[in-house]
């Protein structure tokens, strides 16, 4: 996926915002009233000072100016109070939306894309990024827009007021402009360059800190502490040239300011003076409503030119975060798919090729069938294939050639929800989410009753340690498992499937982190619940698959030898090897 330029993430962020047009006209409105009220009050105050200085003083028209100016400032705080409550809602209404969106493409990308991209990247553009957008489009409501709407309304007064006065502000107007734009077209690449590092160091620390033991055991604090300085000093040099370059428009228009103020100060002073010199009514009044309209004019090219630099960094963070969203979702399921319902468990593999690369082939025409209720075992060194089978089976990935069938249906015909309802899975990487143990086990059925959950828990010899965990059964687990041991953590996982009990089972290395008395227990359990259930069950240790009914031999993605146990020792091949070299002394 290209990058998305500035032109075209305005575009989008423009297109979020449609449906908050409502908010954004009310916005508007809010912004308008605030800028009169602002307006109005220089006009009071102008008139009150002629009160004092044209003749006798009048009071009552003094008195009268100042309740005006009070109504004004009044009228204005309510409205900049609800523009800022009306603004809050558009910004974190839209971040909801955006997060939301991102969150829920997430779990709709295909598995190639998730394991070929660092975790911590995509958190950082879920989280990050998105609050760094939602700070820059905040301020962007906020000043922004109110302060172009402030300049346009000040010229305007000002013309009213001496039209020649203004002409010499609207002429040292585009200095401030120029700067604006000489920022902007160099501050989105280098914002982006710096939320690109961001998301780099965030990926680093979330696989230093969740590897934090295997650090620990290979002594590589070292190297880790300098990888992270490299990151670090990258980042900080992007940051530094980011901040740079924003920071030169803000001393640079207060400087152009300064100007504007000094010439309308000096041009107003003179026509007051040498009333001859311009054809223009003016009067001391109308100088100082001139010169305060002069500093609220000049006033939003500082704040504009300071928002720059949040809305640069805003617009590089929603691309960053677009892009997440524009990736290609996985292959969706086909118009006309079907619920899978009322499996029996019949599984087959014609003619299936797959790779998960172009350039290394790894299954080539691999034909299995698997009668319903067998007990399929899948063996082979590291790296053979086992695992890409099961990822094939629960259509984690699509082949590239072949088909693969449930019950003579093509798994690409049937929804993916049905087809992984069907299977229930023991990973050898287990995962529990933050939540009490009830709330984890009943994941594989949450209607399950609290008899249920407790008899899944037996049958999965997980009951013992369970009860006598603080709170029992209702004791919360920390994120992904913390709190308990690897092995409790695996006959939780297992225990999930004790209560769901699908037709198809597929147990990837489910008791490697489980020692072998409570293996055997398990083991017998396992058997118990397969019975009449298809299984495949990916195993290194071969004692455990002895027993079923097919053993599948893999080697470099094919299937080199297959049988039960006894005929494949009686062959005396590579699975008669792989047994022996594990009883090897």
């Amino acid at each position: 996926m290209r990058p998305l330029n500035q032109k075209q993430t305005i575009k989008r962020i423009l297109k979020q915002l449609r449906g908050y047009t409502h908010y954004i006209i009310l916005s508007v409105l809010m912004a308008m009233v605030t800028v009169a009220g602002s307006l109005a009050v220089p006009i009071f105050f102008g008139d009150a000072i002629n009160y004092m200085i044209e003749g006798a003083t009048d009071w009552q028209g003094i008195f009268r100016c100042f309740i005006l100016i009070a109504v004004s400032v009044a009228v204005t705080c309510i409205a900049q109070w609800l523009l800022n409550i009306i603004n809050n809602k558009i910004t974190y209404s839209v971040t909801l939306d955006i997060r939301k969106e991102a969150f829920e493409h997430i779990h709709k990308l295909p598995l190639k894309y998730l394991d070929a991209h660092p975790y911590g990247d995509l958190v950082s553009r879920n989280v990050a990024d998105v609050d760094q957008f939602a700070d820059g489009l905040l301020m962007g409501f906020t000043q922004f827009f109110t302060g172009v709407l402030t300049i346009i309304s000040t010229l305007v007064m000002m013309f009213v007021l001496n039209w020649i006065i203004a002409l010499a502000v609207f002429v040292l107007t585009p200095l401030s402009l120029f700067i604006a734009k000489f920022v902007s077209t160099r501050t989105y690449k280098l914002f982006r360059k710096n939320s690109q590092i961001r998301g780099e160091q965030t990926a680093f620390i979330d696989e230093m800190v969740g590897n934090l033991k295997v650090v620990q055991a290979f002594s590589h604090e070292d190297e880790n502490s300098e990888k992270f300085d490299e990151i670090n000093e990258r980042l900080a040099k992007a940051s530094q040239d980011a901040t740079f370059f924003s920071s030169l428009p803000n001393p640079t228009t207060r400087f152009v300011n300064a100007l504007v103020y000094a010439a309308v100060a000096l041009a107003g002073a003179l026509t007051i003076i040498y009333p001859s010199v311009l054809p223009v009514a003016f009067n001391v009044g109308k100088l100082s409503t001139l010169l305060s309209y002069a500093n609220q004019y000049t006033k939003p090219f500082n704040e504009i030119t300071g928002v720059i630099t949040e809305i640069q960094n805003a617009i590089a963070c929603a691309g960053r975060i677009y892009e997440l969203i524009d990736e290609p979702l996985q292959i969706p399921d086909a118009p006309d798919a079907k619920q899978l319902k009322d499996v029996r468990g019949d599984v087959a593999f014609d003619g299936v090729s797959f790779s998960y690369t172009q350039e290394r082939k790894l299954i080539e025409n691999l034909n299995l069938d698997v009668k319903a209720g067998s007990r399929i075992a899948i063996v082979g060194p590291t790296g053979c294939g086992k695992t890409t089978l099961i990822n094939l089976l629960m259509r984690f990935y699509d082949v590239d050639g072949g088909a693969i069938s449930v019950d003579g249906n093509d798994i690409r015909t049937v929804t993916r929800s049905s087809l992984r309802r069907n299977y229930g899975m023991v990973l050898q990487d287990t995962w529990l989410k933050n939540g009490t143990v009830k709330q984890n086990i009943a994941m594989g059925k949450p209607d399950a009753g609290d008899e249920e959950i407790i008899q899944a828990a037996k049958n999965a010899h997980s009951h013992k340690f369970i009860v006598q965990l603080e709170n029992g059964y209702d004791t919360v687990i920390s994120e992904d498992g913390g709190n308990l041991s690897q092995g409790q953590k695996q006959l939780l996982c297992i225990t999930r499937i004790m209560l769901s009990l699908p037709p198809m089972l597929i147990l990837d290395e489910a008791t490697s982190s489980i020692d072998t008395r409570t293996e055997m227990q398990i083991q017998h359990a396992f058997a118990k619940m397969m019975e009449g259930r298809t299984s495949f069950i990916v195993a290194h240790r071969l004692s455990t698959v002895k027993n079923a009914d097919l053993i599948l031999v893999m080697k470099d993605g094919k299937i080199i030898e297959q049988g039960r146990h006894e005929e494949l020792i009686a062959l005396g091949g590579f699975y008669n090897k792989l047994y022996n070299s594990q009883f090897a002394v």
